[in-house]
Formats: C-alpha cells, sequence, structure tokens
C-alpha cells in the first residue's frame, strides 16, 4: 500500500502540480486548501506524512505544526515545510517548531519526493525497531485509534447501516472482542475484561480484520459500525 500524505496549501496551481508529481512517484496524496481544512480532514485519517506551506490565511504553516505537536496522535508525524520563505531566520524557527525538513520555493520535485521517501524510511525504521510480537504501540499511534473510534462512537447514531458486502460469521469470542474494541479498548484492557492473555486478543482481533478486510482498529469499528457488527 503506498504512503498517505497530506498537502497543505492555499496556492490552487502548486498545490494540483506537487500533487501530481507526488502521485506518478507512487504516493497517495489528499490535499487541503488551508491547515483548518488539513486538520479536519485528520480527526478522521492519519497520514503518514504532511507537506504544508507555510504563508497561509487564518492559521499558517508554523500554527499548524505547533497543533500537531501539541496533539499526542501527531507528535511523532512527518511533516515537511514547503514554502516561498527562505531565510536562514525562518528555517531555524520551522526546525524550532518541530519541522522535519524545510524546502524553500522553487524547488526541485526530486527533491522533494527525496526527502518525503528519507523521512518515511526513517519511520518505518524506528517502527520495526519496536517489534511486532509484544504490544508496544507508539503512544501517538494509540491516542491517535483511541481519538478516532471515540470520534466515530460520537456519531453513532447519524450513521446509516447496510448489510455487510459480504457473509461474516464470527464466532462468540470474536463478537466479544469486536464490541470491546468498538468501545475504545485496547488489547490489555480487553484482556482484562475477557479474563484472557493480551496474545490471545492479538489474534482475535487479527482474525476480526481478516474476516472484514479491514487494516486497522479504527477501520474495523467504523465497518462494524456501518453494517451492525458491533452490539
Amino acid at each position: 500500500m503506498s504512503a498517505q500524505l497530506l498537502l497543505v496549501d492555499d496556492e490552487p496551481g502548486i498545490r494540483e502540480a506537487v500533487k501530481d508529481y507526488l502521485q506518478e512517484s507512487g504516493f497517495s496524496v489528499q490535499v487541503a486548501s488551508n491547515a483548518l481544512e488539513g486538520w479536519e480532514w485528520m480527526q478522521m485519517n492519519t497520514p503518514d506524512l504532511v507537506i504544508s506551506d507555510v504563508m497561509m490565511p487564518q492559521v499558517d504553516g508554523y500554527q499548524f505544526l505547533k497543533q500537531l505537536r501539541e496533539d499526542p496522535r501527531f507528535q511523532a508525524l512527518p511533516v515537511v515545510f514547503l514554502t516561498a520563505k527562505g531565510m536562514t531566520g525562518d528555517r531555524i524557527q520551522g526546525y524550532h517548531a518541530g519541522v522535519d525538513a524545510y524546502l524553500p520555493k522553487p524547488f526541485d520535485p526530486d527533491e522533494l519526493v527525496a526527502i518525503v521517501e528519507n523521512l518515511l524510511a526513517r519511520r518505518a525504521a524506528k517502527a520495526s525497531t519496536t517489534g511486532d510480537d509484544v504490544e508496544t504501540p507508539d503512544i501517538a499511534e494509540l491516542a491517535n485509534q483511541i481519538a478516532q473510534i471515540k470520534a466515530l462512537l460520537t456519531q453513532r447514531n447519524a450513521i446509516s447501516q447496510s448489510p455487510a458486502p459480504f457473509k461474516i460469521d464470527l464466532t462468540p469470542r470474536e463478537q466479544s472482542v469486536l464490541n470491546l474494541v468498538a468501545e475504545g479498548l485496547m488489547n490489555k484492557e480487553i484482556a482484562r475484561r475477557l479474563e484472557t492473555s493480551v496474545r490471545n486478543v492479538e489474534k482475535y482481533v487479527s482474525r476480526l480484520f481478516s474476516k472484514t478486510g479491514t487494516n486497522s482498529r479504527t477501520e474495523l469499528v467504523r465497518f462494524a459500525l456501518e453494517h451492525g457488527l458491533a452490539k
């Protein structure tokens, strides 16, 4: 699956040109015309990397970055500033604010792609060192999934239900785990509630992903709510 990027820029021409080049380079790109629009999209989605302009109306890039870094979900999210401001003082301000890379306009799009690939590779390498056998989720990702599930639950009554697109047979134990995941509980909490091991809960969650065709807890809960699977 290609990396999901969020591109925030208030200039339509630059926004579309950068989007097209990134997509041609194999990335999936979501665009936003300002920081408020980008922030709203991020309440229900988590990009792998954010590319943001600095000079924008209402909320500029520095304010947007500060908002991201103050949220536990996005503290470790790679951010690239793409801007016409190229003075040393501006770059220093960006780095102090927590930006990972700073690319002044006009820029070579191949350099942007190289920066994005480098940041994503470093993030993947860091994630791989945590291992897959023990439940030690990154705190930002943990907070992100819980926040997204809580947001879904607040909209529960407004979500229109429809039959699942394919037959799904859940065992009683899988149903119990799904119900608790849909309450926003993580594996350790579910294990405690069901008086079983975390490893068993992990296996049940993996089975639920497989049976529903989802890849994350948030997707699983959304699918369950849309198709009436969560009790």
